[in-house]
């Protein structure tokens, strides 16, 4: 690194800067980075954040609409569709022509850093899977997700990916929902679900961007892999619900293990859902 670079504060590009991602750049400002917010309108940003209109899809004009300078690109994307066509769009295509433009704009060597799923997995036998496991997609979704994190590991200055599970927080409540209206769970075979609550998400992006030699690659979920109707039990109690109705099924999912994330020195605000969802709870009491 320069020695200008070295003496001046980091930038950072948060590209697809929706709720995740303006949080984050909220964090890293106030550690007194200079954070940009890339989205196709991003005029509500929050300062300090500053703005960045573009959009990763219109590929001719992105490299002009960069900034020049940075350190780290964090990526967050979502698709334009649900569909296989929007995943290709959405993930794969988009941050082929983002890395294209940093490479245009001068920003080659900054460190990109991309947000992907533990759905690339594909193991659906109840076993334990880590970053070693090989990746076998049953869906599309997973199979365009691996599709761009193969696009993100070609970038010249290095990537991390980490594959998140189901998040939940604020806003983030379908299984509350689905406690609420009765929804039955599969017990036999025990079906296996992860997570990680959103300020966790949040801690681990602000964590890794800020990492000076993090591995290549990390699974983003809490300490507690669990079946389904195992949490579904307890949000049902909490709630003051019947206990959900048990089925049957095929699919049991799988158990990801956060061993080397938290090896490597990251400490969950949230370890497991009975410490991440009371506050949720306590909020929907209070608006009944």
């Amino acid at each position: 690194m320069s020695s200008d670079r070295s003496q001046r504060a980091a930038q950072v590009l948060i590209a697809g800067c929706g709720r995740i991602g303006t949080r984050l750049g909220q964090a890293l400002a106030d550690q007194g980075q200079r954070v940009f917010g890339l989205r196709r309108r991003p005029e509500g940003l929050p300062a300090p954040i500053i703005p960045c209109a573009a959009d990763l899809n219109a590929p001719a004009e992105l490299a002009d609409r960069l900034p020049r300078g940075l350190d780290r690109v964090v990526v967050i994307l979502t698709p334009p569709s649900y569909d296989d066509d929007g995943y290709r769009r959405g993930y794969v295509e988009a941050l082929d022509n983002l890395c294209t433009a940093l490479s245009a704009s001068g920003n080659a060597q900054a460190r990109l850093v991309f947000v992907s799923s533990t759905g690339v997995y594909g193991e659906n036998g109840g076993h334990w899977v880590d970053e070693t496991t090989p990746p076998a997609p049953s869906r599309f979704s997973g199979r365009r997700l691996l599709e761009a994190e193969a696009v993100a590991a070609r970038h010249a200055g290095g990537s991390v990916v980490v594959r998140f599970a189901g998040i939940y927080g604020p806003g983030r409540e379908s299984l509350l929902r689905r406690v609420a209206s009765g929804a039955t769970c599969q017990a036999d075979p025990p079906r296996y679900t992860n997570r990680l609550h959103e300020d966790d998400c949040v801690g681990i992006l602000e964590w890794l961007s800020g990492h000076p030699d993090p591995a290549p690659l990390y699974i983003g979920v809490d300490d507690r892999p669990c079946p389904q109707c195992e949490i579904m039990d307890w949000l049902a109690t909490e709630m003051g619900q019947p206990a959900p109705e048990r089925t049957g099924g095929e699919a049991m999912g799988r158990r990801c293990s956060n061993r080397r994330l938290k090896a490597a020195g990251y400490q969950l605000r949230y370890p497991d859902y009975r410490s991440g969802y009371p506050s949720l709870l306590a909020e929907r009491r209070s608006s009944v």
